[in-house]
């Protein structure tokens, strides 16, 4: 059976989530520099299932149940201590660089709270750019590539949310045996606990009824330009990763207390649309490859290699934003509206 556009209907369904699958990786490891551009397909592919399928399942929760923006937000910082606290474990480990071109940076000794086992700064670090870029940009760049009424649907079946989990778990499980990236480090059963007790009790918060998505408030200003809200995210995501220490974690903890209220408010206001959920992917990302120039990758790479490697994540960031605001500008005015803003963008 083929779709009014000529390609099988089932492909054209499942084509959102397969993007979703390899696009989480990218903007988790790749955008930011991370890697050189010969090596990043190998990451993508490694990283696929424990990226992309939790993207996916998170995506699928938030859209099956109405719990819109608000509830992605949660369950991604969920999956960021899940990731970090129980599967690489990187949150406690204090040597998971020390192989890296990182390993020389001081500044996460310098915020390390002992009682904890952890590194303030590295734990904000870790969970800012797993909700940022491992989950939230991915899921609004690819949703805006779709018609309102596709955005709001689910993108998996039965069958498809089983295998999904199934591959989340291996993937987990792979990146958790892989001895050298652990070092042959194991969190304290203590540490194992309180992160799981986290990632519960984020999950717990993120199905209260109250994220469902409700209508605008009466009499409510109109929304900002899409422009501000870039502006906004993208100068909030270089300035926090340009100091270091305890004024970072500082900055860390104000800056994105700021950007969340000042989001909600906005995108309760009359007109807010799917472009201004884009743009904020946008900032996201467009903050992280400029913060690719300044960056070293994991790896030692010669200056040649880093800077084609950093050019080549900006014109993938570019041409993934750029195209998906042509989508959303090329639909007839109608369509392009959608729903209204809270059914839309989640709120």
């Amino acid at each position: 059976m083929t779709d009014p556009h000529g390609a099988p209907a089932g492909w054209r369904r499942l084509a959102p989530a397969v993007t979703l699958l390899f696009l989480a990786p990218w903007a988790a490891e790749c955008s930011w520099g991370g890697f050189a551009v010969t090596d990043m397909l190998f990451v993508i592919v490694v990283l696929a299932p424990m990226y992309g399928g939790a993207a996916l399942l998170i995506r699928e929760a938030a859209r099956r149940t109405g719990g819109g923006w608000p509830m992605i937000v949660l369950l991604a910082a969920a999956f960021g201590v899940a990731q970090a606290g129980l599967v690489d474990q990187s949150l406690f480990n204090p040597d998971f660089l020390a192989d890296t071109e990182f390993a020389d940076l001081q500044a996460a000794d310098r915020t390390r709270v002992p009682v904890l086992g952890i590194s303030a700064q590295e734990a904000l670090s870790y969970l800012g750019n797993h909700v940022a870029l491992t989950i939230c940009a991915p899921i609004a760049v690819v949703e805006s590539y779709l018609s309102p009424a596709r955005r709001q649907r689910p993108w998996l079946r039965t069958p498809g949310l089983v295998g999904t989990v199934a591959l989340y778990l291996a993937g987990s499980l792979l990146i958790f045996s892989d001895d050298s990236g652990r070092k042959g480090f194991v969190a304290a059963p203590g540490q194992l606990v309180g992160a799981a007790v986290v990632v519960l009790a984020l999950v717990a918060a993120a199905a209260l009824p109250r994220w469902r998505r409700r209508p605008p408030r009466a009499g409510a200003r109109p929304a900002p330009r899409a422009r501000w809200v870039v502006t906004a995210v993208l100068i909030a995501y270089v300035g926090v990763n340009l100091v270091s220490g305890w004024p970072a974690v500082a900055g860390w903890v104000a800056v994105a207390a700021l950007l969340v209220t000042v989001l909600a408010r906005w995108s309760g206001r009359t007109g807010w649309r799917q472009r201004h959920v884009l743009a904020g992917a946008g900032g996201a990302l467009l903050g992280a490859s400029t913060l690719a120039y300044l960056i070293p990758p994991y790896a030692a790479a010669s200056r040649t290699e880093a800077l084609v490697s950093d050019v080549a994540v900006s014109v993938v960031a570019l041409a993934l934003l750029t195209g998906a605001s042509a989508r959303l500008h090329r639909r007839p005015p109608s369509s392009r509206a959608g729903t209204p803003a809270p059914a839309e963008c989640g709120r």
